[in-house]
């Protein structure tokens, strides 16, 4: 079944801490901008969606398209049912966003001083299990791939 494409992607500005953007990206489709300076270490935006057990997370990652976010053994969030925008960033090898799992939210951090204008970006983390997906970062360490088991070079995409 998988996931249905965003087709008009925006932001919620409830669980952004910042002003952003979404424009079209080099990495793929759109992406997410900041519009303002971020500073290292802050909250940039929580990751927001329908929260789905187990079995229906299976049925909707099925698809070329997902905005799914693992919260836990258990629960997913799915960013395509009223996601924040969070889930239009973008994977990069060489992020500049982490993902934080507290309390049952996922935050986006700033790992570093984000430029007005810079795409965000985050390492997915897929697991070796999943499929592997063509990476376009254009980071250094790109590997090419998304997915590759954890001792093998990534590239975001």
């Amino acid at each position: 079944m998988g996931t249905d494409l965003v087709k008009t992607p925006r932001i919620n500005e409830n669980f952004a801490s910042f002003k952003l953007l979404i424009r079209r990206s080099k990495i793929h489709r759109y992406g997410v901008f900041a519009d303002q300076r971020i500073p290292a270490n802050r909250k940039v935006i929580e990751y927001t969606g329908a929260r789905l057990n187990r079995k229906q997370a299976k049925i909707r990652g099925d698809g070329d398209y997902t905005y799914l976010f693992a919260v836990d053994a258990y629960w997913t969030l799915d960013g395509a049912v009223g996601g924040s925008g969070a889930e239009i960033i973008n994977h990069s090898c060489s992020p500049n966003l982490v993902s934080r799992i507290m309390k049952g939210h996922v935050l986006y951090m700033s790992l570093r001083t984000i430029r007005p204008g810079e795409e965000l970006t985050v390492n997915y983390n897929f697991d070796k299990d999943v499929r592997t997906f063509p990476c376009s970062c254009g980071a250094p360490s790109c590997g090419g791939a998304i997915g590759k088991a954890k001792n093998s070079r990534k590239r975001p995409g």
